[in-house]
């Protein structure tokens, strides 16, 4: 009953972090691209309506082609895949009135030639599942225990992670119909995958689980602190990390509200990062964001430096 107990009050932090604070809008723009991020995005959001699947729920997925995209040159476009579609491109979705502003950041970065071309593929969350979806099911021993069962039945609702369903979505379903819309690039290295919170968790969770799919993660103020859980999945790291000649990841984290949190996680991660033979700067990089809080306004102001780092 104690670990219950135990779970059942720390679990609201992870819950929490799902629910983000009310900001007023504001957003500085990167200053290196700051005249390019005066006007909005000459690209364009496509919104496949409640793509259905058979291992999630049915959930909108929105795609952005950069401006001047052609579906017919024989240059093929990156792709970007993002969690929390919902904040993405749209500050009328978004939780906090404030979006990524990822649509006229990879605009501005292609247009000054610091990524190559990029589509940008942003799945909606799956609401009260959002935490069941993107809690990484690794080890199996500890996230199928009847402890934590009770505990997230109790926190969340559902009494099971939903994550390796949401990565076969993400692979299976997902992903082939975008290969075979629009005009992109299918190699590894050309394949991304980026979120926020729990979102960085499951890009984390993504690439180790199908490294020969996704080249490069961003893992944005990762959620490290799940009580039992995120020790449990941090310990399978050594192990599934992929391989550092082929694969790239960046780690970030402020200092203020949740984020303030994460820092001695990430000095862990980051310790296995170099033991598993990641070089910091050229395969992997984890930046602190002093004064940075946990929200869609820290995230948009600095979102240009993962998507450089993933997209080059």
């Amino acid at each position: 009953m104690k670990i219950i107990k135990t779970l059942s009050v720390l679990f609201l932090f992870a819950l929490i972090s799902c629910k983000q604070e009310g900001i007023k809008r504001k957003l500085p723009p990167p200053l290196d691209i700051a005249e390019n991020l005066s006007v909005p995005a000459k690209g364009k959001v496509i919104i496949h309506e409640n793509f259905k699947s058979e291992y999630v729920t049915p959930r909108n997925v929105e795609v952005f082609l950069p401006d001047g995209y052609e579906a017919d040159s024989e240059v093929k476009y990156k792709v970007l895949y993002m969690h929390d579609g919902q904040n993405v491109f749209n500050p009328k979705t978004s939780y906090t009135g404030i979006d990524w502003g990822v649509d006229e950041t990879v605009d501005s970065l292609i247009k000054v030639g610091k990524i190559q071309k990029t589509i940008v593929v942003a799945a909606w969350n799956g609401e009260k599942k959002r935490f069941s979806e993107y809690m990484p099911k690794a080890p199996a021993e500890a996230t199928s225990s009847a402890e934590v069962k009770a505990a997230l039945k109790q926190n969340t609702g559902f009494d099971d992670l939903y994550s390796d369903d949401y990565l076969k979505f993400l692979v299976e379903e997902l992903k082939p119909f975008i290969d075979k819309t629009y005009n992109v690039s299918t190699k590894t290295e050309d394949t991304s995958i980026m979120g926020s919170s729990m979102g960085g968790l499951i890009s984390l969770y993504a690439i180790c689980k199908y490294p020969e799919v996704f080249g490069a993660a961003g893992c944005v103020s990762t959620h490290w602190p799940v009580p039992v859980l995120g020790e449990a999945y941090m310990q399978t790291l050594p192990s599934t990390l992929p391989d550092p000649a082929t694969h790239k990841i960046y780690f970030d984290f402020g200092t203020e509200t949740l984020d303030a949190q994460y820092e001695p996680f990430q000095k862990r991660v980051d310790q296995m990062m170099k033991d598993k033979g990641y070089t910091e700067g050229k395969n992997w990089i984890t930046k602190k964001f002093e004064g940075a809080a946990h929200h869609e306004k820290s995230w948009n102001e600095r979102v240009h430096i993962p998507l450089e780092f993933l997209l080059q």
